[in-house]
Formats: C-alpha cells, sequence, structure tokens
C-alpha cells in the first residue's frame, strides 16, 4: 500500500488532540482562534480543524501569558506582532518586559501573603499544642505585628 499522505498531513493534529496535549477545551480552542490568538487554523478534507505542533507550542506560551494575568487583548497584541514579523521586535519586547514587572510583582504581593499566613498557621500550631486553642481571638487576632498575644 502506497502511503500518500505528506508530513504536514502526519503531523497534522485533530482540535481533541490539541486540547489534551493543552488542558484547553476544544470551545476555548475554537475561542482563541476567534480572537484572533492562532494564526488561521487549517482544516482537513473533512472540514475539521487541524493544528500544527508549532499550534500547539504556541498555545502553550498563551496559556501562560493569559493564566500570568495578561489581557487576551495584549496577548492578541502581541500575536498580530509575531505574525508581522521582522521591524515588530522591539514592540514585542517591551509587552513581555511589561508582563514580567507585573508578574514579579505579582509573586512578590503573593510572597507577602504566605509569610502571614505562614505565621498566622505557626500561631495557632503553638497554641493548638499547648492546649491553649480557647484563647485564639480573645484579645483579638494576631496578624503579625509586634504584639505577641494577638493570634
Amino acid at each position: 500500500m502506497v502511503d500518500d499522505m505528506t508530513n504536514a498531513e502526519k503531523s497534522a493534529l485533530s482540535i481533541g488532540e490539541v486540547s489534551t496535549l493543552t488542558g484547553l477545551a476544544p470551545h476555548t480552542l475554537r475561542f482563541y482562534e476567534q480572537e484572533g490568538l492562532l494564526s488561521a487554523v487549517r482544516r482537513n478534507a473533512s472540514g475539521q480543524h487541524v493544528f500544527t505542533e508549532e499550534d500547539v507550542a504556541w498555545l502553550r506560551v498563551c496559556v501562560k501569558l493569559r493564566s500570568s494575568g495578561m489581557p487576551l487583548p495584549e496577548i492578541r497584541h502581541y500575536a498580530q506582532l509575531a505574525r508581522e514579523g521582522e521591524g515588530t521586535e522591539r514592540q514585542r519586547f517591551e509587552i513581555l518586559r511589561r508582563h514580567e514587572a507585573k508578574v514579579r510583582q505579582q509573586v512578590a504581593d503573593l510572597q507577602e501573603a504566605l509569610d502571614v499566613i505562614h505565621a498566622k498557621v505557626e500561631v495557632y500550631a503553638r497554641h493548638l499544642t499547648a492546649g491553649t486553642a480557647d484563647r485564639l481571638w480573645h484579645d483579638g487576632p494576631d496578624c503579625g505585628g509586634p504584639l505577641e498575644h494577638r493570634q
């Protein structure tokens, strides 16, 4: 039997396969396509969406940009600049640099919140171990300030 499939056809991935690889629902994949986050997605002879490995790699980037708080319009703008190619590198760099700064601030804010939560967990653990948990909140919350009697 002769193999008539081209390499492109062999590497074409269905929307279900891409959904499995990326964790994105088929509905989300279609939405991302409609929003202009993907290059024109091809269709096979049956009219079904087919994706490339490059599409999957880009979708993984989109997922991380989105989960780290980048708005869809900004991802769309970045994607458009990437499709335009040469001459847009500085703009793409600035988009990523600004987003990186925002994510770094989010991480710092989360670390500060974690430190407060950790201090509260230690207070509870100490009181539970000592059998003095009934004193928690007796004199107000312990928010990690200089007054150690707060819970």
